[in-house]
C-alpha cells in the first residue's frame, strides 16, 4: 500500500538479474560512494579559541587555528589569526599569519599582516611583511620588514649594496 515492489516494476526482474554480474553491480550501487558526497558545501571554519578576560595564562601556547585574547598570557603565542582584545596583555613573543592588536603586548611581534588599532600598545620589534598602524596606536620598539616574518632564521628584504667582486 505505501510502496511498490521491485518485482512488480518493469525490467526488475533483469536488473536483479545484472546484479550478479561485478560490472553491473558497479554501475548502480546500493550505498552511495565518497566521490559523490564532492558535491556538498565545505566544512565552516572553526571559530577562533576565545581566553576570556578573567583568564590568566602562564605558558605557551601553539595553534593552527584562531585565538581571541581578552585575558593575560605569560608566554609565547603561535596562531593562524591572533586578535588581542583591548583588555588583554600578553608578555611574550606573539607568531601569526594575521594579528590584531587592540591591547597590550610586551614582547616581539612576528607576522604576515600586522595591525595595530588605535588602542594597541606594544612595547617590542615588529616583524612584519606588511603592516598598518592606526592613530593613536603606542609603538616602542624598532618595525622590520621580511618576506618570511615567521622564519626566525629569515633575513631582512636586503637593500642594493655594491657587488664587493667587482
Amino acid at each position: 500500500m505505501f510502496s511498490k515492489s521491485k518485482i512488480n516494476e518493469p525490467g526488475a526482474k533483469q536488473a536483479e538479474a545484472d546484479t550478479s554480474t561485478p560490472a553491473a553491480s558497479s554501475s548502480a550501487p546500493a550505498t552511495p560512494k565518497p566521490a559523490e558526497y564532492k558535491a556538498s558545501p565545505p566544512k565552516a571554519k572553526p571559530p577562533a579559541s576565545v581566553l576570556s578576560s578573567d583568564l590568566h595564562v602562564t605558558g605557551n601556547m601553539k595553534t593552527t587555528g584562531d585565538i581571541q585574547v581578552e585575558g593575560t598570557v605569560e608566554g609565547d603565542i603561535r596562531a593562524h589569526l591572533l586578535t588581542i582584545g583591548e583588555t588583554a596583555t600578553i608578555k611574550g613573543e606573539v607568531i601569526a599569519d594575521d594579528v590584531v592588536v587592540n591591547g597590550r603586548i610586551v614582547g616581539r611581534v612576528r607576522g604576515l599582516k600586522v595591525r595595530l588599532t588605535s588602542t594597541a600598545r606594544v612595547e617590542g620589534d615588529i616583524i612584519h611583511k606588511t603592516i598598518a598602524i592606526e592613530s593613536g596606536a603606542h609603538f616602542e620598539g624598532s618595525v622590520q620588514r621580511q618576506d618570511d616574518p615567521l622564519n626566525p632564521g629569515a633575513k631582512s628584504t636586503p637593500a642594493a649594496k655594491p657587488n664587493p667582486a667587482s
